[in-house]
């Protein structure tokens, strides 16, 4: 699946006066990336107990509409319960890697009969800002802090060391995936919720710290009931 923006993305590269505006580019959220093949096993398992089908190949990579990534901050939606979640948001423009920031907002009442269905029923937030990645075999997050909250409650924390490498993930998607040489951008997991429940809030925060003090961070409001 690929589509035309009408209208593009323009981002900041932190530390410098550059920009960068993004416009037709594959979009992707990816799905099981966790590093411990046995806890991905686990969290299948779970699913398939509440009736979720497991993929048919780990990590997973659902194609989205390339407007559904969106950086306004304010974005309409359905009644249906839906909650975000922190994730590191790898991005190739004009063959240079970028790493941002994103929420996979996504439809949980959707999600028991079809997971890729259930992301694509929502925009994924992200972040105006993005740090240049001169090499995506040394970019390492294990050492970074990744946060959410849910109208001003806190919903994530924790270390990305659980994740695949970015390197892994990039791999496996292009050679997954008709990308080629083409843009893209690609959500790429997330960690456990602190109280381990969806929350279904109006007003998020999502952001990311670099042991050096850099942070990228984005805010974004729901206006439920405005899809049906």
């Amino acid at each position: 699946m690929e589509t035309t923006r009408q209208v593009p993305l323009t981002f900041r590269v932190v530390g410098t006066d550059k920009t960068i505006t993004v416009s037709d580019f594959h979009a992707v959220v990816a799905g099981y990336t966790g590093r411990d093949p046995k806890a991905v096993q686990h969290h299948i398992d779970e699913l398939a107990a509440i009736g979720v089908a497991a993929p048919p190949e780990v990590p997973m990579f659902y194609r989205m509409d390339s407007h559904l990534f969106d950086t306004s901050g304010e974005h309409d939606i359905s009644n249906n319960l839906t909650s975000g979640e922190i994730e590191p948001l790898y991005i190739r423009h004009n063959g240079k890697f970028y790493l941002g920031i994103g929420s996979d907002h996504t439809d949980r009442d959707i999600e028991a009969q079809d997971i890729g269905d259930s992301k694509r029923a929502c925009p994924k937030p992200i972040a105006t800002e993005v740090i240049e990645v001169p090499s995506l075999e040394d970019l390492d997050l294990d050492q970074c802090t990744a946060r959410s909250w849910v109208d001003g409650e806190l919903y994530q924390e924790g270390s990305l060391a659980g994740l695949r490498k970015p390197a892994d993930v990039v791999e496996k998607l292009l050679a997954r995936t008709d990308i080629g040489d083409s843009d893209f951008m690609c959500l790429g997991g997330t960690l456990p919720l602190l109280k381990g429940k969806f929350v279904d809030g109006t007003s998020w925060k999502v952001e990311l710290s670099f042991p050096d003090g850099t942070r990228i961070e984005h805010n974004y409001k729901i206006k439920k009931g405005s899809l049906r």
